[in-house]
Order: structure tokens, then C-alpha cells, then sequence
């Protein structure tokens, strides 16, 4: 089981959903970096459950604890241990149904794999619930991203088949931060008709899923590797380790088999002394490196697999077809907490990436300038 990620900056993911805590490891991060408290606890409160109808009753304080790696404020250039405490746990929940695979979950895969041995209590280490620890890794990375100039922004296209105001709207790639307790939107008269869809499923015992949307700005030209360590397969790879991703597509995606070359190809210009692309259509990437526009890019999570309606499944201990009735605290919507997930993911993607390309001093010191 390989839970490391990363080639000059690596992220380690460890823990259960109902075990003693969870956490994860930073390696790769330079000498002396600042770690701003109310920084990482702003990311973490984006992700947090509230118990309001729009997110699963499983509230936790998610308190960072800095097991290494960090001293008086900075980092030490050693790997960054981090801990979350996991405080509000109802394992009985699972108790009765603990035979019975649950349709879209790992239950069954994981069985398959670790022939019984695994931690199945909230998923064990399938859990959604592991990803508060990959945005604490990531908030980390983001701060240093910033310091840098590098941004990474991400709001919700899509939810419940209500879509936000589209990226080319953001004039001059002006991308509101959401206030707390608020939704990851371009558009804020969005949310309430996200909410209200949202809301309407939960009452059904229902679950719907949508789209998110992600674009970096400040990454230099001449940034990845060609072939299997390029910029798409690195944030790939990392945006398929999020539960429910089950798409990405990047720049016009998709729709580029409907275009001629004509239409696809993004022309060259000179604006300012740099050479820049008139359309950004390839989302920033050619051969699997940057070319120095935004990069921009958009997952699908699927409905959350925990719903409350019946089911059919099968009891894989007494191996016959048997019926699923869920209990436990589950998200009608897992979109817009995953909102801050997929930002910190990309964040140590591309703080790896740029670490490959500059090497770990250019964390502290700076990117070089375009020429």
C-alpha cells in the first residue's frame, strides 16, 4: 500500500477515519519557511463540516499538531510530521451493517485487497475524512506558493447541475476567496439555489455530486516533464487520489474533439516583452510543460455514495444477495467542502513541480524571473 506521493517535495498520508488521529508527512520543504497559524486554520475551517443540513453532523476541531519539523514558527528543512486528532467518532453506526458492502464505497475493493484486515469503521483509510490532512499538508505549500507569487484558485463550476458564473467572467482574473461558511463561487447569487438542490437531496436521502474548477497563475514557462512526469499526469494523479474524482479534463478538455486545429491551437503573441498565447484552450500546457499562461483545469466528483435510501447489495460473509439500509453522519454534497481539498492537492503538486524544475532554495529565495 503506497501512500507517498512527490519527487523533490513528497506528501505521506496515514491514519483511519475512526482511529486515534490522522495526519500526514511534508518532505522536501526548505530551511526556515514560515508557518502562519491562522493561515493553515483559515484552510482548515474551509473544509470543516458545519452540521447544517449541507454537510455531515460529524463536526471536528481539527487542530493542527506539529509533531516535527517545525520550530518557533519556521521549518526546520526536516520532514513536517502533522497530526489531526479525530475526536468524534461513532463507530457503532457501522456495527450492524459491517458485513454488508456498501454500493460506491471501497468496502468491497478493499476487502478484496487486504483480505479482511482493514480498518472498515467510516471507511477506515478510504475515508473523506482523510483529507483534512491533505489540506493542512497543503496549506503548508500554498503559503509558500504565495510568497512566490503563485496562486491556485478553485470554486465550484458546478453542483447539482447548477453552474457558477464560467472563469472567463472573472475580469482581469479578479477570484474572490470565499467568506466562511460560504461556498467557492465566482458568482455568490449562486449558492443559494446550490444550497436549496443540495438540501433537497439530503430530505430524499439523496446525495448529488458537481464540478470543480481550478486555475494557477505565476507558474513560469518550462516548468514539468515530458511524458509520465508531465504537469497534467502529476495533478492527475494527485486529483485522482481525492474520493469521488472520477474526471479531469484540462483547458477546453472535452470539447477539443469537436474543433478543428484552426480553432484548438493556441496562436502566439508578444505582449509586454514576454510571449504569451492569445487563447488559452490547452489550459496553460504544451508537452507537459507550462508555457507560462494560467493553467486551468476541471475534476467531477460524483454523488456521495452514502445515501440513506435502500439498496441492494450483497452480505459478504454469509456470501448472498441482501438489502442496505446506511446509518451514520454522511455529506449530501461533498462539492463544496472538496472545494479547498483539490486547491491544497494542486498546491504541493505544483510547489513539487517547481522544486524538480529550481531545486528547494528557490522556495525560500524566489522563482527566477521571465525573461
Amino acid at each position: 500500500m503506497k501512500n507517498t506521493f512527490g519527487s523533490a517535495v513528497s506528501l505521506t498520508i496515514f491514519g483511519e477515519s475512526h482511529g486515534p488521529a490522522i495526519g500526514a508527512v511534508l518532505d522536501g520543504l526548505a530551511a526556515g519557511l514560515a508557518v502562519d497559524p491562522a493561515y493553515l486554520a483559515l484552510r482548515m475551517d474551509r473544509r470543516r463540516a458545519r452540521g447544517d443540513g449541507l454537510s455531515t453532523a460529524r463536526t471536528e476541531p481539527d487542530e493542527i499538531e506539529f509533531l516535527s519539523g517545525v520550530y518557533n514558527g519556521r521549518t526546520t528543512g526536516t520532514a513536517v510530521t502533522l497530526a489531526l486528532r479525530n475526536t468524534n467518532t461513532r463507530s457503532g453506526d457501522y456495527a450492524k451493517t459491517a458485513a454488508l458492502l456498501r454500493p460506491g464505497h471501497a468496502d468491497y475493493t478493499a476487502f478484496a485487497k487486504y483480505e479482511g484486515w482493514q480498518d472498515a469503521r467510516g471507511g477506515g483509510h478510504f475515508s473523506g475524512r482523510l483529507t483534512a490532512a491533505a489540506v493542512a499538508a497543503g496549506a503548508l505549500c500554498e503559503h509558500v506558493l504565495q510568497t512566490l507569487g503563485v496562486r491556485v484558485y478553485t470554486h465550484i463550476a458546478e453542483c447539482a447541475g447548477i453552474a457558477d458564473a464560467p472563469l472567463s467572467s472573472a475580469a482581469g482574473l479578479v477570484l474572490p476567496e470565499p467568506e466562511p461558511g460560504h461556498f467557492a463561487l465566482l458568482d455568490p447569487a449562486r449558492e443559494a439555489p446550490m444550497q436549496a438542490a443540495i438540501r433537497a437531496a439530503g430530505a430524499d436521502g439523496d446525495s448529488v455530486g458537481g464540478v470543480l474548477e481550478t486555475i494557477v497563475t505565476g507558474v513560469p514557462a518550462g516548468v514539468g516533464e515530458p511524458w509520465f512526469d508531465s504537469v497534467e499526469s502529476e495533478l492527475a494523479h494527485l486529483m485522482f487520489s481525492m474520493p469521488a474524482v472520477k474526471g479531469i479534463e484540462f483547458g477546453a478538455g472535452f470539447a477539443l474533439a469537436r474543433m478543428r486545429g484552426s480553432e484548438a491551437n493556441d496562436a502566439f503573441r508578444m505582449r509586454g516583452g514576454r510571449i504569451v498565447t492569445a487563447t488559452n484552450r490547452n489550459g496553460g500546457i504544451n508537452g507537459g510543460i507550462t508555457n507560462g499562461m494560467p493553467l486551468v483545469f476541471r475534476t467531477v466528483l460524483k454523488p456521495t455514495p452514502s445515501i440513506y435510501k435502500q439498496q441492494h447489495t450483497v452480505d459478504y460473509m454469509a456470501r448472498e444477495d441482501a438489502s442496505l439500509q446506511i446509518a451514520g453522519r454522511h455529506d449530501p454534497c461533498i462539492v463544496p467542502r472538496a472545494a479547498v481539498v483539490q486547491n491544497s492537492l494542486v498546491a504541493f503538486g505544483i510547489l513539487d513541480l517547481l522544486t524538480v524544475r529550481y531545486g528547494t532554495l528557490a522556495q525560500k529565495h524566489g522563482l527566477p524571473q521571465p525573461e
